[in-house]
């Protein structure tokens, strides 16, 4: 089985495909949950279906970006090499 290069466009696509999927499902789960919050909890109120609909589409959102940025990673420090050579001690 011969394997075809995979083109900068394709891995583009790949990735929206996956951050849509990835929006879509964890906004309905944040839905779904604030909605049951809501009516079990919080006698029915509108603040926790937005909250936590909110909550699922950020957390969607930072993995989208840390998909097409993956150096932009909490703790992540990238050294170029003028820096590399300027932090040198003697």
């Amino acid at each position: 089985m011969s394997s075809k290069p995979s083109y900068s466009e394709n891995i583009v696509n790949q990735k929206y495909d996956r951050c849509l999927a990835d929006i879509l499902v964890k906004t309905g789960v944040g839905f779904s949950v604030g909605v049951v919050a809501s009516v079990i909890l919080f006698r029915r109120r509108a603040w926790p279906v937005a909250f936590t609909t909110g909550v699922g589409s950020g957390i969607a959102w930072a993995d989208c970006d840390r998909l097409f940025n993956p150096t932009r990673g909490p703790g992540t420090r990238v050294v170029t090499q003028a820096t590399a050579s300027e932090n040198r001690t003697v």
